[in-house]
């Protein structure tokens, strides 16, 4: 749609862009791209290497196993996207080093200004440090376990700030009715039939007094919380 003018931009760089292809293209986020509401800016370092294979990493100093992606591809790539998107457009790289991404976080990034971010992702094992210290603004883990590279990362950041933009999602009332949004977990939810596999639909839900409605799910959030992320439940004692 032209002439719609973005409420946030996203830089990205990745080896793999046609890892983000379908996340750009379907969905609630997706249509919020193909609006133009969201805008996605991908690079790919190999472009600025001029050898006959491209290459984009090497062995480790100190040896080891592995190859790290070297410093110079990586920040060529993120000042031609801050060339685009501003120079003052924040840069995260996404590592299991960094702070834990959460649904708060992503209301943060969300509304903060420039409403603008790149996103980088590293792949082998890791970039030269030297990267991280130029041209990096902060870092950013969604788990404690290990991925082949940041792409996934990157849409998980990306569709979890999305979220947050007025107008990506139909009804902005179900951002902040999600889960998290207060602390705890999601109520439970149905819908038609009454009946399924002998199982109905709690009478409070049929029965249209808001008041009672809203009691319920508040008592099943706190109940589910307890029991199934009792993490989350002693941050709300």
């Amino acid at each position: 749609m032209t002439g719609v003018h973005p409420s946030y931009q996203f830089g990205i760089v990745t080896l793999l862009p046609e890892l983000l292809a379908g996340f750009l293209s379907h969905g609630v986020v997706g249509r919020a791209f193909a609006s133009g509401l969201l805008t996605c800016d991908i690079i790919n370092p190999r472009v600025f290497v001029e050898d006959a294979h491209h290459t984009i990493d090497d062995r480790p100093y100190g040896g080891g196993p592995g190859m790290v992606m070297m410093a110079e591809p990586l920040a060529q790539s993120v000042d031609h996207l801050k060339a685009k998107l501003g120079l003052d457009t924040p840069v995260c790289y996404l590592s299991p080093q960094g702070e834990v991404f959460s649904h708060q976080k992503a209301r943060v990034l969300a509304q903060a200004l420039p409403a603008k971010l790149i996103l980088v992702c590293g792949r082998y094992e890791g970039v030269d440090e030297r990267f991280l210290m130029t041209r990096v603004d902060f870092q950013l883990s969604v788990g404690d376990y290990v991925l082949s590279g940041g792409e996934l990362p990157a849409q998980i950041v990306m569709d979890a700030l999305a979220r947050f933009i007025p107008g990506v999602l139909g009804d902005q009332d179900s951002a902040v009715q999600d889960s998290f949004e207060s602390g705890l977990l999601d109520h439970p939810h149905y819908t038609r039939p009454w009946v399924w596999e002998g199982l109905e639909v709690p009478e409070v839900l049929r029965s249209g007094h808001h008041e009672k409605i809203e009691a319920w799910r508040l008592k099943t959030a706190m109940a589910l919380t307890k029991s199934h992320r009792p993490d989350l439940w002693e941050k709300k004692l």
